[in-house]
């Protein structure tokens, strides 16, 4: 017998909306992050978790229960926290003697896994080691990319794919210079990615465009590529897949470059420049010779054209 699902109605305004918030949007909301502790951690893995929860605040939740689940063998429990939570990415710390100071990043779709990635500790400073200035709350970064294998690596650029959903907050329109505070760098190398950030300080240049420095304001993390779990490519290209609504319509000769600049192509007919209209000055006039030349050009086609009448008729 078939399986009758369950419609869920609300029966109170605040389930209403809440229900509402949850369903599909042709603009999908800020994604949320949870934060979640293994059965067995680290002071260095939940020190760290704790870092990333500070830097991607305030679309995050921490959950400082422990909770028994290997990601990599049952996902099946941070499945339901994504559903119960509206989450999903996620971010597990975990602990043990063949995987020491464990992080596990991945994210949901369709409230199933897609992506997953593990990565170990190997170097961390902590954020509150930096005794610098930090940025504002809820400050959208600068993501910075380096290394060949964020380019040509198949793997890795579905890691770089997955720390850009993890830290690049809403969508803006316009990007004001003195709005730019926060710069993360994320740097490829083998099998090692190194977690840097900075603040943004704009000095005085003598000129209009001011001179900008770098300060490194935490946490400096080592990451080392342990175990990595990779959706399909149909599956992947089903996720990235826009609404009919939000394509824009191409316009015949109008094409963007990569920065957003709108190219058009225009098509101009030839212009007969010898018949343009001019300003009648005696500077324009035509001389004696051109007239003659004129004249005897129009008696030489005139000509021709009573020899082809005549040859016609005969």
């Amino acid at each position: 017998m078939p399986v009758l699902q369950r419609i869920v109605k609300p029966t109170t305004h605040r389930g209403k909306i809440a229900l509402e918030k949850r369903e599909p949007k042709l603009v999908e909301n800020t994604k949320n992050t949870l934060f979640i502790k293994g059965r067995k951690t680290s002071n260095v893995a939940v020190n760290c978790m704790k870092d990333l929860f500070d830097l991607k605040k305030p679309h995050c939740k921490f959950m400082n229960q422990q909770n028994d689940i290997l990601p990599f063998e049952n996902i099946t429990p941070i499945e339901e926290f994504s559903r119960k939570h509206d989450a999903s990415l996620f971010m597990f710390a975990s602990h043990n003697k063949k995987r020491p100071h464990n992080l596990t990043l991945g994210r949901v779709y369709d409230r199933h896994i897609l992506d997953m990635i593990e990565l170990g500790i190997e170097k961390y400073k902590a954020l509150k080691e930096f005794k610098t200035e930090k940025v504002s709350l809820g400050i959208k970064p600068c993501l910075l990319f380096t290394g060949e294998l964020f380019e040509h690596n198949h793997e890795f650029k579905r890691i770089k794919s997955l720390f850009v959903d993890m830290f690049k907050r809403e969508d803006v329109e316009a990007v004001r210079l003195q709005g730019l505070e926060h710069v993360i760098m994320f740097t490829a190398i083998e099998d090692t990615i190194f977690f840097r950030s900075y603040r943004i300080m704009l000095k005085k240049s003598g000129s209009r465009i001011p001179r900008i420095e770098l300060e490194e304001i935490g946490p400096s993390i080592d990451f080392k590529l342990r175990r990595i779990k990779l959706a399909s490519d149909d599956l992947f290209k089903l996720s990235c897949k826009k609404p009919k609504e939000l394509k824009v319509k191409k316009v015949k000769n109008v094409s963007k470059d990569g920065l957003g600049t709108t190219h058009v192509r225009i098509h101009v007919p030839k212009q007969k420049v010898d018949r343009l209209q001019t300003r009648k000055m005696k500077g324009l006039k035509k001389t004696m010779a051109e007239k003659k030349e004129q004249n005897k050009r129009k008696s030489d086609a005139g000509e021709r054209g009573t020899t082809s009448k005549k040859l016609r008729t005969v």
